[in-house]
């Protein structure tokens, strides 16, 4: 049993790394479709290869410290953010089971019956190395983006914590497993949680620094932001805790409000389940990416007011609603 975990942790990390590198390539072609121009195509056929050639240039790039930084947090601060966007998955079910030379496994590192609570806990933790990533640099931009990363995770991650509580509400559970098995039989909860689920793709919007709440990287105001002082490997570091978290957060969209690897013949075909989800996935990064070519980032008060103002009130006002319909339903 030990084993089959270790393995399983490995292939998921495996997989988000490899997820990193071409949700790269996959966000650089769709902007450039979505722009009318080529995108990558110059490494390899198609430009398949363009995440090798960036991955083998920022192993090359020399690694520079300031000299007045905090050296042990400096160097510290990547980590912290990439290893909770590496284990965010941990409790996302890609399927129940499934043969396996002659052994039935499970297509999920745990089950857990607090795994909402989870991912909660472990998805605010990435904040803590933006912020000393900025403070450590010993650089005003840098500083400036910890602190605006700070107000925006505060303002935004109750609105995010709240639209968990709809699905929570209409499954009876925390289970990401019982969630999807609720949604196999009522349907996707998406359909039931329309304003839940616009609040929980805005809220990750913010939560990942994707544009237009780009804020704590704002290029035109904070020259890159938290990260500008950082190089080589450890730039590369912060580059994948963000594409990492998209695929994240993706994954728990389509596990929360789309069905999750639910599908037709899934429970005829168990393999199909992974390749549903991804599909799903693949679906909300394409929202995301559409987002960040269509929508110009926001200014900085608007983005707090907006937090603050309206998806706060909208996302009790969301839970008011539907505790009221699921308590109107079950006493009728």
């Amino acid at each position: 049993m030990i084993w089959e975990w270790i393995i399983k942790s490995v292939l998921l990390i495996l997989v988000m790394l490899v997820g990193f590198a071409y949700v790269t390539l996959y966000e650089r072609k769709v902007l450039a479709r979505l722009q009318v121009r080529v995108g990558p195509n110059r490494a390899g056929p198609s430009g398949l290869l363009q995440p090798v050639a960036d991955g083998i240039k920022l192993i090359f790039k020399e690694e520079l410290i300031p000299a007045m930084a905090d050296k042990k947090i400096f160097l510290l601060a990547p980590i912290l953010t990439v290893v909770p966007a590496l284990i965010l998955l941990a409790v996302v079910p890609w399927g129940r089971s499934a043969p396996f030379f002659g052994r039935e496994i499970t297509l999920y590192l745990a089950d857990i019956n607090v795994a909402v609570l989870y991912i909660t806990a472990i998805a605010s933790i990435s904040v803590y190395g933006i912020v000393l990533a900025g403070w450590s640099s010993s650089n005003k931009y840098a500083t400036m983006g910890g602190i605006r990363s700070t107000a925006q995770m505060i303002s935004y991650e109750l609105a995010l914590g709240l639209s968990f509580v709809g699905p929570i509400l209409i499954a009876g559970t925390m289970s990401m497993l019982g969630i999807v098995d609720k949604q196999q039989e009522i349907g996707w909860f998406a359909l039931y949680q329309p304003v839940g689920f616009l609040i929980f793709f805005i809220a990750t919007l913010a939560e990942t620094n994707r544009a237009p709440f780009d804020m704590p990287e704002a290029e035109q105001e904070l020259t890159a932001g938290y990260h500008t002082e950082y190089s080589g490997m450890k730039f590369a570091l912060f580059y994948m805790a963000e594409y990492d978290k998209m695929i994240g957060v993706s994954a728990i969209a389509a596990t929360l409000f789309l069905g999750g690897f639910d599908g037709p013949f899934v429970n005829q075909i168990p393999w199909l389940g992974p390749l549903y989800l991804f599909i799903k996935i693949a679906f909300m990064l394409f929202l995301m990416i559409w987002v960040r070519a269509t929508l110009p980032r926001i200014r900085y008060d608007h983005l707090m007011a907006f937090g603050w103002k309206v998806l706060l009130p909208l996302s009790l006002l969301n839970i008011m609603v539907t505790a009221l319909v699921i308590v109107l339903v079950g006493g009728g």
